[in-house]
């Protein structure tokens, strides 16, 4: 397995030095085999263990003049390896080594992110617990609708990081597939446990049937599942925009000593760091489209997936990177104002207890038309009047006559409204 040097940060996975780091892996792994094979001397392949090496400068160099940056690269390394390098590359195609390549960068970049996501999980399983019991109104239509708590939020969002969590996963192992199989994937001119030997040594599988590359499907998947998980993180950060805002202020990014929200307004305390999760997510989703249209090439082989996935690969896992860290410390720092959460929650006079309301009198014998009424004429008085809804309720002649006052007292009660949360966290594995 290709641990010989120390697995790169993010921004490093996609630099030269790792990408060429990996080729010459590739390639001295592909002579190794043949030296095992019988096919290659193994003095040969003791050799270009020993001597392989490159410049980058001095590769890039060299692409100036051949406008190939495979061949430039296996010029560079026979400067160094001499006359074995002659070995290098028997039987093989630019893809091979490129297909795999992007197979391991891909696969080591898969492993940062799910590390992320792993802690990511973390922070939200440790805050959804400290909130647990923190009442707020639930929204729908950005309209109050019922009481939830903010732990219950936070819970929703850590079930949905454990499923991105297998999503990639399956991502990892649906990219983690190399191939060394030649001009059109026949093995023409190299055996096939040569393939083997070096994605074993790679930790990857062998593709078990290519063209001159691996098939683009697998990269949409993994593409399509680094956009879900930016989705994902869009609907977090644009729940906290909205939390954030001036009229609703129950939760606010995290504002540090000498931070500075406005150039004109000093009083600002924008959630910029959500806005910014918002916007990349946007890119990544993007990107996720340019990949699916890599996946139509022409018959065994054509270019026109190569420079897209040079940018979008490195792009989409930079950005989802920074991304889920951002999000973890913005969770993990999050300030939280259970005192804005009820007053807001106060708002509309108990009118959230319009459903309970409603269901008691259908369990009384009325029905569903004639309780919806009932109760809907009642909140459209609070509505008008801003009086309490359980004491306008207490007016209503028709309705008190099949449910009594201490009956309406005792169904307003915030506490019932919440009582499965603990059911719920259970669920959930919290």
């Amino acid at each position: 397995m290709i641990e010989r040097y120390t697995r790169p940060k993010m921004g490093a996975i996609w630099q030269d030095e790792n990408k060429y780091r990996i080729w010459l892996e590739i390639e001295t792994l592909a002579v190794e085999a043949q030296a095992e094979l019988g096919e290659v001397p193994l003095e040969a392949a003791q050799a270009v263990r020993r001597l392989g090496n490159f410049d980058v400068a001095r590769v890039l160099e060299i692409e100036d003049t051949t406008k190939h940056d495979v061949i430039a690269f296996l010029t560079n390394v026979a400067e160094y390896v001499g006359e074995p390098s002659r070995y290098v590359h028997l039987g093989m195609t630019s893809s091979d080594v490129l297909d795999t390549c992007l197979a391991v960068q891909l696969k080591q970049a898969g492993e940062l992110l799910l590390g992320e996501l792993e802690r990511l999980r973390d922070v939200l399983a440790k805050r959804a617990v400290e909130f647990k019991y923190t009442i707020m109104i639930g929204r729908s239509h950005g309209i109050h609708a019922e009481p939830i708590t903010f732990g219950l939020k936070l819970a929703l969002w850590y079930e949905e990081t454990r499923r991105n969590i297998e999503r990639m996963k399956r991502a990892i192992d649906v990219i983690s597939y190399g191939q060394i199989s030649g001009a059109v994937g026949t093995f023409e001119h190299l055996s096939p446990r040569v393939e083997e030997y070096v994605c074993q040594h790679l930790g990857l599988r062998a593709d078990p049937v290519t063209t001159q590359v691996v098939q683009r499907d697998r990269h949409a998947e993994y593409m399509a599942t680094l956009a879900v998980i930016a989705s994902t993180l869009e609907q977090f950060a644009t729940e906290i925009r909205h939390l954030q805002r001036t009229e609703v202020l129950e939760a606010e990014e995290y504002f540090s000593a000498g931070q500075k929200g406005s150039s004109a307004m000093p009083h600002k305390r924008n959630p910029i760091v959500s806005e910014r999760i918002c916007g990349l997510a946007r890119v990544v989703r993007a990107n996720s489209i340019a990949a699916m249209e890599g996946v139509a090439l022409w018959h065994e082989r054509d270019i026109s997936h190569s420079s897209v996935e040079r940018v979008i690969c490195p792009d989409s896992t930079i950005a989802l990177d920074y991304m889920l860290d951002k999000m973890s410390s913005m969770i993990e720092h999050l300030l939280v104002y259970p005192e804005n959460m009820r007053k807001n929650l106060e708002i509309t006079s108990g009118l959230h207890f319009s459903q309970t309301i409603l269901l008691a009198l259908a369990k009384k014998g009325l029905s569903r038309e004639d309780a919806y009424s009932i109760v809907q004429r009642n909140a459209m008085e609070v509505w008008r009047t801003r009086e309490q809804f359980p004491e306008v309720l207490k007016r209503d002649a028709e309705l008190t006559a099949v449910l009594p006052p201490e009956e309406i007292d005792e169904l307003c009660d915030l506490q019932k409204s919440i009582r499965n949360v603990d059911y719920i966290f259970q669920r959930c594995g919290l």
